[in-house]
């Protein structure tokens, strides 16, 4: 289902520093809510029709034409094991990772929160079917609680197939 391109810019904020604060996009993705750093994020968008790619992985929807650039999208449910269904609140969000713009479909977009480095903490030793080097922690907030992505990082590794072998080589 197509929902109307409609694009909402992000202005750059401070995003984490060395003490592990910072500012990070919150989403959606089944039951469970994540979060990203923001200076990752280029634009929102509402999720539109996507061209097919042959024999690409069934989580790699295809690409699209933003603004003159191929962009390759990936639906996070999918790589994540998630049943995804495409309505009018399914969402798009464009990444920069590794000098590359890539897209990535997740259920719905919430806020921008901010986290102090007393509000991150570890992520617990559990099975999960998300690699455990591409999880930062778990952000805190309240009642709330954020599964914190190195969206870089996941974006970056080879099992994704979205960047040469030597960038996702240097970014490990």
């Amino acid at each position: 289902m197509s929902t109307p391109a409609a694009t909402k810019p992000l202005s750059g904020t401070p995003a984490a520093n060395a003490a592990g604060s910072g500012e990070f996009l919150t989403f959606t993705l089944g039951q469970e809510e994540f979060g990203v750093d923001i200076l990752k994020v280029q634009e929102i968008r509402g999720y539109d029709t996507v061209t097919r790619l042959p024999d690409a992985p069934e989580y790699i929807k295809g690409v699209i034409n933003l603004r003159g650039t191929i962009v390759p999208v990936i639906d996070m449910r999918l790589k994540f094991h998630l049943e995804a269904k495409y309505d009018a609140l399914t969402v798009m969000i464009v990444l920069n990772v590794a000098d590359r713009v890539v897209g990535m479909v997740v259920d719905s977009v919430s806020d921008v929160a901010h986290l102090n480095a007393d509000q991150i903490r570890p992520m617990p030793e559990v099975g999960t079917s998300i690699d455990r080097r591409f999880l930062t922690g778990i952000g805190t907030m309240e009642e709330r609680m954020l599964i914190l992505l190195d969206i870089e990082g996941l974006m970056t590794s080879t099992e994704m197939g979205l960047v040469a072998d030597e960038v996702a080589a240097k970014a490990a």
